[in-house]
């Protein structure tokens, strides 16, 4: 960690390469993270090395961490454990291998704390922007019992279902606004440059317009006019739309339960954030955590506030005696096969077996849902993109057709 200097400033730390010989005298080498050289060779003095060369790394800025990065840097580091590689060298495998700086950079950190005592749970919650407290509630939960490798591959596989039904999802979602995009900026092109041209060959026709293609003319001036206006405010209203969404507790429970009740994409949202809530509270029950403690991540890990909401009444109606099948049948947030296989799940003593069946069942449901929503959405779109685009075309066409006709 970083350490302070008398004036109060704190020193810049650095990753350096360094090679020496043990106290047997066999050639040894690694790296380390220190505030400078000196650091590194009263270090390496200290656990017996004599160090021959000191280098420091120079720092390649990478891409941003994604979710996807700590899931598989989570699935590596669960194969190798549990093929018996030492826990640091694992971290020296991945952190080196990675193709995203930025990722090599955090794994050695992590690998450097390690290196001084502390705990690979202590250590992830140093880095709570990309290991979550139900990401270290296992690790710890795991560190604890002496499972650890079997916690990281539960763990992982959590991850990777995760990640795949937050990318289903948004597939699901990107594709209707993307076309939506692109029709708004051929609507824009239309209406700035193509009717205005139109409009000036009109001018030599010497006779009464159509209403519709009045219409579009009107339109066409005022976009023309106060094209600054629009675009700027529509690109404004998104921004601080999002901002918004991002920063207000307020704003993202409205907008949750908003999404809950989309028709269609309501059903969808709604299945994938149950899959995702007993998938979390599956891994964490068979990860040994104690279920009031269980839920405290579960909330959290759904992704919606509805949700959320309902985690924090289930878990004070648990906490005072109550059986999680009846709390969750008050929430009134579960369909009733979920809360019937909860309870089987109670009675048979199997509840986390249960659970995965749940979430098991609510994934293929999200699937299928998508599928099928991708091969409605694209009819649907064709005719909106036909009605809108073509509709302008036509409307400008008329006064063409009117004078055929007049000829």
């Amino acid at each position: 960690m970083a350490t302070s200097s008398n004036a109060g400033h704190q020193v810049k730390e650095a990753i350096f390469a360094w090679e020496g010989r043990d106290k047997s005298g066999k050639a040894v080498r690694g790296e380390m993270r220190a505030g400078g050289e000196a650091v590194v060779n009263v270090t390496l003095r200290r656990q017996g090395i004599m160090v021959t060369k000191v280098k420091k790394k120079a720092y390649r800025s990478g891409k941003k961490i994604t979710d996807k990065d700590i899931t598989l840097f989570t699935r590596q580091l669960a194969t190798m454990m549990k093929a018996g590689v030492p826990l640091l060298q694992s971290f020296d495998i991945v952190g080196k291998g990675h193709a995203n700086p930025s990722v090599s950079k955090l794994v050695m950190d992590l690998r450097a704390d390690i290196e001084t005592g502390t705990s690979l749970n202590q250590a992830f919650r140093k880095f709570p922007l990309y290991f979550d407290p139900l990401f270290c509630n296992l690790v710890g939960a795991g560190e604890q019992a002496g499972i650890l490798e079997d916690l990281l591959t539960r763990l992982a596989i959590y991850k990777e279902k995760t990640v795949a039904m937050k990318a289903k999802i948004k597939s699901a979602l990107m594709y209707p606004i993307s076309i939506l995009a692109v029709a708004f900026i051929v609507t824009a092109v239309i209406m700035i440059w193509v009717v205005p041209a139109f409009k000036e060959v009109f001018k030599s026709f010497g006779a009464n317009l159509p209403a519709p293609t009045l219409f579009v003319m009107a339109m066409s001036e005022f976009v023309v006019a106060w094209w600054y206006v629009i675009f700027g405010g529509t690109f404004a209203a998104i921004y601080f739309f999002f901002r918004a969404w991002q920063r207000s507790l307020q704003m993202q429970r409205f907008m949750d339960r908003l999404l809950l009740r989309l028709p269609v994409f309501g059903a969808v949202i709604r299945k994938a954030t149950i899959a995702r809530w007993t998938r979390t509270l599956a891994t964490m029950f068979a990860a040994g955590v104690p279920l009031v403690e269980s839920l405290d991540s579960v909330g959290g890990a759904s992704g919606n506030a509805v949700y959320s909401d309902a985690t924090r009444k289930i878990q004070s109606e648990v906490s005072t005696g109550t059986s999680l099948t009846v709390a969750m049948q008050n929430a009134e947030v579960f369909p009733n096969m979920v809360t019937q296989m909860v309870a089987i799940g109670e009675e048979s003593g199997s509840l986390d077996a249960m659970l995965g069946k749940v979430a098991d069942f609510y994934e293929d449901e999200v699937d299928e849902a998508v599928a099928a929503l991708s091969s409605l959405m694209e009819p649907a779109i064709m005719v909106i993109l036909g009605v809108l685009i073509g509709g302008l075309v036509v409307a400008m066409y008329l006064p063409i057709f009117k004078l055929g006709s007049v000829v």
